[in-house]
């Protein structure tokens, strides 16, 4: 396990300062505290104000054994989603991570990952939303495949609530009935804002469906609500085009 940066000023004596802790620098004769120590993003930063070399610090503070920089936590893949081209060729994916976060890769010619953004982006699901007269758009694929469990088409974009909305989205929802659900914060309602005014006119309606007591529509369904539910309170709201 690492050692801290307080730990370290510890082991050296040093004392505490708003932005970290000064100490006695290992690497040379030190006799006025010259060390500044504190941390960032996670990792233990030290700079000597007398001048010495930053490997020659370090070096020093290994040979105290002061020096074990914690290793990073590591990310694993619990959950991928497939996009998937208009004949169901596989584009690229979207990973989930533990600890949270999501990254894109795609197939290269070998059977291979290549670790960057697709340079087509896709709507999720898309051969089955081409085949709907009516498509639900919320927010990410883990509530695109909650709806799909409760028999509706519906799809999203890779990228989470900040990502554009493209163009050729909106040319795939052209002529479709589209509900937009929003997730319920303001980046989410935002969201769905920017999406319908590129849908207006486009599309044959288009309907914004606020949960009101859910965060999105997973955890909607997860109170107990159900699909007969969900379209009565859609076929009850204002169209807006």
């Amino acid at each position: 396990m690492g050692m801290t940066a307080e730990q370290i000023a510890h082991q050296l004596r040093g004392r505490k300062q708003p932005s970290g802790w000064v100490a006695r620098c290992p690497a040379h004769d030190d006799h006025n505290p010259s060390l500044s120590i504190r941390e960032a993003d996670g990792r233990i930063l030290v700079h000597c104000h007398a001048g010495c070399e930053q490997d020659a610090v370090i070096n020093a503070l290994k040979a105290r054994g002061l020096w074990r920089q914690r290793e990073p936590e590591r990310k694993r893949v619990v959950k991928t989603y497939d996009y998937r081209d208009e004949v169901g060729t596989l584009l690229y994916q979207v990973c989930r991570t533990e600890p949270k976060g999501f990254f894109q890769r795609r197939p290269d010619s070998y059977g291979r990952w290549i670790y960057k953004k697709s340079p087509r982006q896709v709507l999720y699901r898309l051969t089955e939303v081409l085949e709907a007269p009516i498509v639900l758009v919320v927010e990410g694929e883990k509530d695109v495949e909650t709806l799909r469990s409760h028999g509706f088409v519906a799809t999203t974009n890779a990228g989470g609530a900040k990502a554009p909305w493209l163009p050729s989205y909106t040319e795939v929802l052209r002529g479709r009935e589209v509900i937009l659900i929003p997730d319920d914060d303001a980046v989410g309602k935002k969201r769905v804002l920017t999406i319908a005014r590129a849908l207006l006119g486009k599309t044959a309606k288009v309907v914004i469906l606020e949960l009101g007591t859910a965060q999105d529509i997973t955890v909607w369904f997860e109170q107990g609500h159900g699909e007969l539910e969900l379209i009565a309170q859609v076929e009850g709201q204002q169209v807006t085009s």
